[in-house]
């Protein structure tokens, strides 16, 4: 027997008393007033849309920023660089975060009608949810992806979801507080009809929102997909007296650049590109020498863990085309490939390189092809590499990127 029911047999007036004084306290205490949840509700609006804004704009300067790197790049495991970097980050031909812009745009332009007089405490609340739950759900099945095909979390992303999940609670607190218990899909059609009953109000704002999304989607550009310059005829390349491909560059270079590469390592993808750019608008100046460093565990004794599965049978591939003179056309055919983890198609390969299939098949397993990727592997270890992309430029290391004093030195 609890002590309060021993009380209440002893002192049956004073435990009425209590009990009483309880329920008039519980009576006094008055929720929140409706500005508080409509003010809390803008407010998470607004940083979903920041959130979405600074996604965006990371996405953007991922692909197109040389040296860029984020501040939440921290591990393997958080690395919003990462995420952006991979397929998942775009959805039918736009950044996933720029569809998050647009959803809390649109959320946004919902709260009017809500503040207004005849919305009754009530209107809009049920169609938020709906929103919000689509939201939600997003996240959900974007953390998923995250944790079993990424493999990598995003700081901001994450925050987010936080976001998506707490407008949800929101709205559903002032439909159970405030509204008429109609239900949500009876409540998302009254609310549609609502927002058409203010056609003057509506049209001000969700014509500008049509005509900008419309836009977007039509004109958005797809800077993501990473492509090098055409091998031009007027841009030198060849072979160094060591056996190593080179491209641009005098007699005399004012710049010589060798990088260490892996064919599944994006930032070696979008610095080789950006540089063979610079190449091609700079021929004289500089020069760029190709060494291997695939970051496969098969290959590379530095990595103790399945990495970069495939980037060390790449390499070999591209060893063996360096020996027939088509190095550089198989070199971009590699980095063009999208890093999902699909088998290679050496046949394919073969037929755009003018290659020799099986030879090219075969070369994997050429010893001498090993040998030469090995002494590649080898001085990339001498010389202190831990990770791709990787640059020696006149005897100094560069791990991650070029310092930007250092090309604008010779580039226009």
């Amino acid at each position: 027997m609890t002590t309060f029911a021993i009380a209440s047999r002893i002192c049956p007036d004073t435990t009425k008393e209590i009990i009483k004084a309880m329920s008039q306290r519980e009576h006094n205490i008055k929720p929140f007033p409706f500005s508080f949840y409509y003010w809390t509700t803008v407010l998470l609006v607004l940083a979903g849309l920041s959130d979405s804004i600074y996604l965006s704009v990371h996405h953007y300067l991922v692909y197109t920023d040389i040296g860029y790197e984020s501040f939440c790049a921290i591990s393997k495991a958080i690395n919003c660089d990462t995420v952006s970097q991979s397929p998942y980050s775009i959805f039918l031909g736009v950044p996933v975060a720029v569809w998050g812009v647009g959803g809390y745009l649109f959320c946004l332009l919902l709260l009017p009608f809500a503040f207004h007089s005849d919305a009754g405490k009530k209107r809009m609340w049920p169609l938020i949810f709906s929103v919000s739950s689509v939201f939600s759900l997003i996240s959900i099945i974007y953390a998923i992806i995250s944790n079993i095909y990424i493999r990598s979390y995003c700081i901001m992303c994450i925050a987010s979801y936080g976001i998506n999940f707490l407008l949800l609670f929101y709205s559903w607190l002032i439909i159970q507080r405030f509204g008429e218990k109609e239900g949500i899909i009876k409540g998302f059609w009254q609310d549609m009809k609502f927002i058409l009953n203010k056609k003057t109000f509506s049209l001000s704002l969700f014509a500008p929102y049509t005509a900008i999304v419309v836009t977007i989607f039509t004109f958005f550009p797809v800077y993501w997909n990473l492509t090098p310059p055409p091998l031009s005829a007027n841009v030198p390349k060849g072979i160094t007296e060591d056996g190593h491909p080179w491209i641009g560059g005098s007699d005399n270079p004012e710049l010589v650049i060798t990088e260490y590469s892996d064919y599944l390592c994006f930032q070696c993808r979008k610095m080789h590109f950006m540089l063979r750019r610079f190449i091609e608008k700079n021929p004289k100046k500089i020069r760029l020498i190709h060494r291997h460093y695939p970051m496969d565990h098969k290959f590379n004794p530095i990595v103790k863990e399945p990495f970069h599965v495939g980037s060390g049978d790449m390499a070999l591939l591209a060893i063996y085309a360096a020996s027939k003179g088509k190095f550089w056309e198989m070199n971009d055919m590699l980095l063009g490939i999208e890093i999902s983890g699909e088998k290679i198609n050496i046949r394919e390969l073969a037929e755009k390189t003018g290659l020799d299939a099986d030879k090219l098949t075969a070369s994997r397993f050429d010893n001498d092809i090993r040998r030469n990727l090995w002494f590649d592997i080898r001085d990339g270890l001498k010389a202190g590499i831990t990770g791709t992309p990787a640059y020696m430029i006149n005897g100094k290391l560069y791990l991650g990127e070029i310092p930007a004093d250092i090309l604008k030195k010779v580039i226009k």
